[in-house]
C-alpha cells in the first residue's frame, strides 16, 4: 500500500509558492515580450501532454484577450514531414518543463529557422529551449519529483499569463499578482467535498471531464491526471464536443466531472450540461462553476472568485487533489505510476 502522504501532494502544497516565484520573475519581461510582439500577428505553441494542456489555455486566453489568432503546433510537421513553411510574422511558443524534449526543442529551432520569433517556456533554467528562444519564461517552480506534473503546471499557466499581458492583453496584472494567495487559501479547504468525489469515483472504471473557453485546458488536465495515476479511462472534452455523440459514454457507471469558472460566458452551458448529464441517468460532479453549477450537479467541490481568465489556476487545484486522493485510495502509488517517466521523448 502506498504512504498515507506522497510526494505529489506535497508538491500540490508547493504551487503558491512556485506561483509568487515565477510571476516575480516574469512579469518584468513583459517589455521584452512587447517587442516581439510588435513583429508578429499571431501564435503557434508547440508543446506534449500536461504542457499541451497548459498551452490551450494560452490558446484561449490570447485569442480572447489579445486580439491575436493562436494555434497549437503538429510537432511531427517538423520532426517527421520536414516540411518548409513561412512562419513569418509568427511567435512560436514552446512549453516543456524540462527544456530537453528533443521533439519540442526540434519544433522551435525547425519555427526558428522558418522565419518565426521564439519563446521558451519551461522550468530548465539552462537548457536547450532556453538557448534557442529569443525571451526565455524560466519559470521558478523547483525541482518536480512526482511523475504528475502540478506545480510546474500551474507555473506554465503564470507564464503565459505573462505572455499574454506582453502580447497587449487588456488585463489587469493586479488580479494575477493575487491568484497565488487565492491559491494558498484554498489548500486544505473542501476536504470533505473532495473526498465524497473519490469515493464516488473508487466505484467507477472511466469518467469524462468536461468544461470550455478558459477551462478546457483544466479538463484536459484533469482528466490526463486521472489516466496517469489512477488509470482510470477518463476523456477530457469540451462540453460542445460532448453534446456530438460522446454524450452516449455517460451513464450510471460513467459519471460526468463538469469544470467551469464561478462566472463567465460558458457557464451557463455548463449548467444545461450538467442537466443533460443527470436527466440521462448519469452522476455529475462538479468543480467551480458556483452555486448554478452545484445545484445542478449530485457533488460540488468550491473554487474561490477568481475573474475567468485567471480560474483554471483555482480549478486545477481541487482535480488534482482528488487524482492523489484517489490513487491512494485504489492503493496505487501517485508519485510513480506505472510506465510513465518524468521527462518523455518523442520523434
Amino acid at each position: 500500500m502506498p504512504a498515507t502522504t506522497s510526494v505529489m501532494r506535497s508538491e500540490i502544497d508547493e504551487q503558491p509558492q512556485a506561483l509568487r516565484a515565477t510571476l516575480d520573475a516574469l512579469l518584468p519581461k513583459s517589455a521584452e515580450i512587447a517587442a516581439l510582439a510588435q513583429q508578429t500577428r499571431q501564435v503557434l505553441f508547440i508543446a506534449r501532454g500536461t504542457s499541451d494542456n497548459a498551452a490551450v489555455y494560452g490558446s484561449y486566453l490570447i485569442q480572447a484577450h489579445a486580439g491575436r489568432l493562436a494555434n497549437l503546433a503538429s510537432p511531427s510537421i517538423a520532426t517527421a514531414y520536414g516540411a518548409r513553411i513561412d512562419l513569418s510574422g509568427v511567435l512560436a511558443v514552446a512549453i516543456s518543463q524540462s527544456g530537453k524534449t528533443e521533439e519540442i526543442v526540434e519544433t522551435l529551432q525547425w519555427a526558428a529557422d522558418c522565419g518565426a520569433k521564439t519563446v521558451g517556456i519551461t522550468n530548465g533554467a539552462d537548457s536547450p529551449m532556453t538557448r534557442i528562444a529569443d525571451v526565455a519564461l524560466v519559470t521558478q517552480a523547483g525541482t518536480e519529483l512526482a511523475v504528475p506534473a502540478t506545480k510546474t503546471f500551474t507555473a506554465q499557466l503564470a507564464a503565459q499569463a505573462v505572455l499574454a499581458l506582453g502580447l497587449g492583453a487588456g488585463l489587469d496584472a493586479a488580479e494575477l499578482e493575487r491568484v497565488p494567495d487565492v491559491v494558498e487559501d484554498m489548500l486544505g479547504r473542501n476536504e470533505e467535498a473532495i473526498d465524497a468525489v473519490v469515493e464516488r469515483l473508487a466505484g467507477v472504471h472511466g469518467t469524462v471531464v468536461s468544461g470550455r473557453g478558459m477551462a478546457f485546458s483544466t479538463a484536459l488536465e484533469a482528466a490526463l491526471k486521472l489516466k496517469e495515476a489512477c488509470y482510470l479511462h477518463a476523456m477530457g472534452l469540451s462540453y460542445a464536443d460532448l453534446l456530438h455523440g460522446p454524450m452516449a459514454v455517460v451513464d450510471a457507471d460513467t459519471p460526468a466531472i463538469l469544470i467551469a469558472a464561478n462566472s463567465g460566458p460558458t457557464l451557463a452551458g455548463t449548467v444545461a450540461l450538467a442537466e443533460r448529464v443527470r436527466a440521462n441517468g448519469a452522476p455529475a460532479y462538479a468543480i467551480g462553476g458556483g452555486s448554478a453549477l452545484a445545484d445542478a450537479c449530485d457533488l460540488s467541490v468550491p473554487v474561490p472568485d477568481l475573474p475567468e481568465w485567471l480560474a483554471p489556476f483555482s480549478l486545477i487545484v481541487p482535480a488534482q487533489i482528488i487524482t492523489e486522493k484517489l490513487a491512494r485510495r485504489l492503493g496505487y502509488d501517485p508519485d510513480s505510476p506505472r510506465g510513465l517517466n518524468k521527462v518523455t521523448q518523442t520523434s
